[in-house]
């Protein structure tokens, strides 16, 4: 791949905040962009998240159908995400949009897993796998775009974490990098992406794992305990966005542990598992700290989660900070 390293933000760059500055940084990178690429492809990994979705939309704006985009399914998105995906770029943005569903493959893959770093090898190894499949059956694809943000080379130049983003296809894809929002914060990337037209729901997006639902399914993932968990976090967040807790709290979701206990509905004996809602507010991820709920609405999430989710029998709510506890389960 090409080394676009020397792209760094300059240390005198005024935090984008309005929607002139930008409105200033989408027609920059637009015209950098068309000057990069020219009339040849480029491939993108189009998730869903904010980052991908606004490296797509300013990619969209400077060369049209010349940009790939794949959204791979991997059966552990949350309710309604793939169709949103597909809605906007395709439907609204005239996106050069392809679409796999590798639900089953996922699923099959991961069947009687129970180690969480082996799930997160095989979710991740399996996307590349999908997604290097789709690229070679393209023609002319000289380019790959990526949701780099400046975080990201921050972590990587300290040597906290590898880049996620660089790397990890096979040798024989030698793509040059294209990577518009390389430079931006993730504020700044919510900024441009409100400026692009996308929807709030795609840019304030709460943070969500690249294994997606994955981690909220503790032990092997099995199809009917990973839609217990799905389920409930629809609604879950349809709740928080009812009751003006979406923008305010920081993440919030669903967990289905892997073990059963014992119930009564309808008269009869349950054996079923319980869902545990965490809701947690943080600035910096290394302390969080837990979102306090209102007895009503718990009540009501109680009410609806066990009436409306097969399988589950029992509503916990989480109240442990971090540290001791970590964000995810996984």
């Amino acid at each position: 791949m090409a080394d676009i390293t020397d792209i760094r933000r300059p240390d005198d760059m005024e935090r984008i905040t309005t929607p002139e500055l930008a409105k200033a940084f989408i027609d920059e990178q637009v015209a950098l962009i068309k000057e990069q690429v020219g009339d040849k492809k480029v491939l993108l990994a189009l998730s869903g998240g904010v980052d991908s979705s606004v490296v797509a939309a300013i990619l969209i704006k400077a060369i049209g159908q010349q940009l790939v985009c794949v959204h791979v399914n991997h059966g552990l998105l949350r309710k309604g995400e793939p169709e949103q995906v597909i809605k906007v770029f395709r439907d609204e943005l005239n996106a050069n949009l392809i679409y796999v569903d590798a639900t089953d493959r996922f699923l099959d893959k991961l069947a009687g897993v129970t180690d969480p770093e082996q799930k997160r090898k095989i979710i991740g190894g399996e996307f590349i796998e999908v997604f290097a499949e789709e690229a070679r059956k393209l023609d002319g694809i000289e380019f790959l775009a990526q949701g780099t943000i400046w975080p990201d080379i921050l972590e990587s130049d300290a040597g906290i974490k590898a880049h996620h983003n660089a790397g990890g296809l096979p040798e024989d894809m030698n793509f040059e990098l294209v990577e518009p929002v390389r430079i931006l914060f993730k504020d700044e990337v919510r900024v441009v992406g409100k400026e692009l037209g996308l929807p709030d729901n795609m840019v304030y997006r709460q943070p969500f794992p690249g294994p997606g639902l994955g981690v909220r399914c503790p032990g092997a993932i099995t199809r009917d305990r990973l839609e217990a968990v799905r389920e409930s976090d629809a609604i879950l967040r349809e709740e928080f966005e009812k009751n003006g807790l979406a923008g305010k709290v920081w993440q919030y979701f669903t967990v289905v542990p892997d073990f059963k206990s014992t119930g009564v509905k309808d008269g009869k004996r349950t054996f079923d598992w319980p869902c545990i809602i965490r809701a947690i507010n943080t600035t910096d991820v290394m302390e969080v700290t837990v979102e306090h709920l209102s007895d009503e609405l718990i009540d009501h999430l109680v009410n609806r989660i066990i009436s409306e989710v097969p399988g589950i029998n029992r509503v916990l709510f989480d109240y442990t900070p971090k540290p001791p506890a970590t964000v995810e389960y996984e």
